[in-house]
């Protein structure tokens, strides 16, 4: 039987077995299974293979969550440690005027979200490792560089380049992520990896308040040693990400034969449909994941959710400091309500995947931050109350985010549209950071006030967008049980059947 005929799960306790250990068997889509009977048939899979379940998990937790976690940590910390900076003198020094200092934040955007959807193909011919330890190198090169610039063209040419190099990080771990996870198992794995942004933000106001002692030594202002520094520990990570960041399951290399067949076919199992690693996908594939409504969805939510949240991650640092502290002081109070997020952000993530569920807490947490940003926006003579809506702030925002990232990433079923609908989610939405850098405005300060209007209003049109997914998620599992639906699916191509993943009818998405 041919590859390309690995549609399905088993149905009988004697499956028909391709030479890589994965299951196959003929279109058959009458047959619908509870989830206790899915377990079981894991169960008996790994009874056959000589599988402890639980062990494996941990084991693959230890070996994938931990580097993922530390790669996105080094590169958050490295794209918003310029607003540490513009606190110790980055503007003064280069001379900044006008909205300057905003071009210099929207330049990043430009190449990051025109090259995320490429990076993600060109992952599947370059090894994870190398491809995401190698540009982790460069990206804590340019930031070295960043502090050593002298001009506005200098500064703006650094932002465009470590752009162009964290392209591929966000959107490719949520894709490696989401081939080693069910949709079960997944939120509390990409919330640990997400809330590394919330540790980076902490960090990063950490290190800059911890930094400010450096200033004027070897002739280097504090600022510079905010780059400097932040830019020499990504560069030494990177060896040991190379070592340590893991390639897709197919090739995993910390997993035995065995492990690799058993998770692979663990996941057919449990999505109803093939992960298609095989298939050497075209321009042509791609373009075909652009016409499908759940791909577009999800980008639409998490556009709403970036425009406060890099407004908050940007500009936080300035709107604590107007409050009355100093430049140090505002560094320092910056750190704790990223790490209460931190909290939030994994908490939640626990108490999604034990009721399996994605909406309910996206809505919750997205009221929180609108809560939260109201506080910023309306105690403009209250500081402590403006202090207190930034715990909300990011903490809302910051665990919504990863609960619709890994909401649509798990729905996508084959590598095919993980890979599209990863990177056009994270590209698409990052258009919303361009926005965010030009709605704080210097000559709004310290109120702030159509900044923070427009991002409680991206919060709004991000729950709507939330609704319309799950709506066409609700409309389309409906249509599955069809006869008409089954029987459109079989008439297509066995190549096609394939690459569409979660639109093969035995996929139940979840929501």
């Amino acid at each position: 039987m041919s590859k390309l005929e690995k549609v399905g799960v088993s149905d009988g306790s004697d499956p028909e077995l391709g030479s890589d250990g994965s299951l196959y068997k003929e279109d058959d889509f009458s047959q619908v299974y509870t989830e206790e009977q899915l377990n079981q048939q894991v169960e008996e899979l790994a009874q056959s293979y000589g599988i402890n379940q639980k062990k494996l998990m941990w084991k693959i937790d230890l070996w994938v969550v931990p580097p993922f976690c530390l790669l996105y940590f080094l590169s958050f910390l490295d794209r918003v440690n310029i607003s540490n900076a513009k606190l110790y003198g980055l503007a003064e020094d280069l001379n900044l005027t006008g909205n300057q200092y905003n071009i210099a934040l929207t330049v990043f955007f430009v190449p990051y979200i025109v090259f995320e959807v490429l990076a993600n193909y060109c992952i599947k011919f370059v090894k994870p490792h190398i491809w995401l330890s190698t540009l982790i190198l460069l990206f804590g090169g340019i930031s070295i560089g960043m502090g050593f610039v002298t001009t506005f063209g200098g500064l703006v040419a650094c932002r465009f380049l470590i752009g162009i190099t964290e392209a591929s990080t966000f959107p490719s771990i949520f894709y490696l992520l989401s081939t080693y996870y069910s949709k079960a198992e997944s939120q509390r794995r990409f919330s640990a990896f997400f809330s590394c942004t919330a540790l980076a933000g902490a960090a990063s106001g950490a290190i800059a308040f911890k930094i400010n002692d450096l200033d004027g030594v070897h002739g280097i202002s504090a600022w510079q040693w905010v780059f400097i520094i932040e830019g020499a520990i990504t560069m030494g990570c990177a060896v040991i990400l190379f070592l340590t960041i893991a390639d897709f399951p197919e090739e995993s290399r910390f997993l035995n034969e065995d492990e690799r067949a058993f998770l692979k076919r663990k996941l057919e199992i449990l999505s109803g449909s093939s992960s298609a690693f095989e298939i050497k996908n075209t321009f042509k594939d791609v373009g075909k994941c652009f016409k499908d409504i759940l791909i577009w969805m999800p980008a639409l939510a998490y556009f709403g959710l970036i425009i406060p949240s890099y407004g908050y991650a940007y500009f936080a640092a300035t709107i604590i400091q107007q409050m009355g502290y100093t430049a140090v002081s505002a560094n320092q109070h910056s750190v704790y309500p990223w790490l209460c997020a931190f909290g939030l952000i994994n908490i939640t993530a626990f108490v999604s995947d034990r009721y399996k569920r994605r909406l309910p807490f996206a809505i919750g947490t997205s009221l929180m931050a609108i809560v939260g940003l109201a506080m910023v926006l309306g105690a403009t003579n209250a500081p402590r109350v403006r202090y207190a809506g930034c715990f909300l702030t990011a903490s809302g925002l910051y665990t919504s985010m990863p609960l619709i990232v890994c909401w649509a990433a798990l729905n996508n079923g084959s590598h095919l549209r993980k890979s599209v609908g990863t990177a056009w989610q994270i590209g698409f939405g990052n258009i919303g950071g361009i926005i965010a850098t030009f709605i704080f405005l210097a000559k709004d300060s310290p109120v702030y006030k159509p900044g923070l209007s427009t991002c409680i209003a991206a919060v709004v049109f991000a729950m709507l967008s939330m609704f319309g997914y799950f709506w066409a998620l609700y409309r389309i599992n409906n249509a599955k049980q069809t006869d008409a639906y089954r029987q459109k699916f079989q008439e297509l191509s066995d190549r096609d059947k394939i690459n569409a993943g979660d639109r093969n009818p035995r996929f139940v998405y979840l929501y």
